[in-house]
């Protein structure tokens, strides 16, 4: 009965804890929209808890206020309204809430001259295919360690951003995935550098995507970039924070030289602004 009070208050204050009394992650990157991250507190304690959501492991790190916290990427198919993840701590299984706010994305409507970009012929539709699963593989891994940093650098220097995540795309016309990452412009052979320590998973050049690399941070944290000119770097090769692992390009489905950037969590792609503090609500 007193282990039920003690839950029960812990959830209570998961929930009604103000912002000001948070740890630094929790008032830096909770922005539980979808597509967005929900930070949600677990409370305080010794062991190490784990948490679960939609079936799938999420990051739990402890904030600056010693609270154990799950960051819970979300897709951008998400539904508004309450969620749950299963929270594990000494044996200890309970369920913890948190609230998934409604978000709009702007659309975007781009011209391409490649057609083939916009409607594939058979042979490349299998392609993408075999593409696409590779790719998903790679955001599904879920290493125990890491990361070295969960507040990112940015991956380029200097130049605006071009395209945000989330834009409900239109390519001559046909309305196609939503953008899944965010886009620097910036010149051809700018260096790219990877934002946090990391393990190289995928160097490849993919028929939408172009040159691609992806970097794995650990505990679900996975980073993209893609229409690169060339890549510094090889699969399974360990990098550093700050390090130079490819050179920015235009090459896949690109209209110009620019860097496009995804980060994924717990498999999903979320809103890469929020980890450079260029977040948009």
């Amino acid at each position: 009965m007193m282990r039920a009070v003690f839950f029960t208050l812990v959830l209570a204050l998961t929930v009604w804890t103000p912002a000001w009394a948070q740890g630094y992650m929790a008032r830096v990157l909770h922005h539980p929209v979808p597509g967005g991250l929900a930070v949600v507190r677990l409370g305080e304690g010794v062991a190490t808890p784990s948490a679960v959501f939609e079936n799938r492991p999420v990051m739990v790190l402890q904030d600056t206020d010693q609270q154990w916290i799950a960051l819970v990427g979300l897709d951008l198919k998400t539904s508004a309204g309450t969620h749950q993840i299963s929270a594990t701590s000494e044996d200890n299984v309970r369920t913890v809430s948190f609230e998934v706010v409604a978000r709009t994305y702007p659309s975007q409507h781009i011209r391409l001259k490649n057609k083939k970009h916009v409607n594939p012929d058979p042979e490349q539709i299998k392609r993408y295919e075999r593409e696409y699963k590779e790719q998903i593989d790679a955001y599904a891994s879920f290493r125990a360690s890491g990361p070295s940093n969960i507040v990112l650098d940015r991956p380029v220097d200097g130049g605006r951003l071009s395209s945000r995540f989330g834009l409900r795309r239109f390519f001559n016309g046909e309305e196609r995935n939503a953008h899944s990452g965010l886009d620097f412009a910036v010149p051809s052979g700018t260096p790219v550098k990877a934002p946090a320590d990391g393990v190289v998973t995928i160097v490849a050049d993919y028929f939408f995507n172009g040159k691609t690399v992806f970097v794995d941070h650990g505990q679900g944290l996975v980073t993209m970039y893609c229409h690169l000119s060339a890549s510094e770097v090889k699969r399974g090769q360990t990098v550093s924070r700050g390090q130079v692992i490819a050179r920015v390009g235009a090459t896949g489905r690109a209209t110009g030289p620019h860097l496009h950037w995804n980060v994924s969590m717990n498999g999903n792609r979320i809103d890469p602004a929020i980890f450079i503090n260029a977040y948009q609500p």
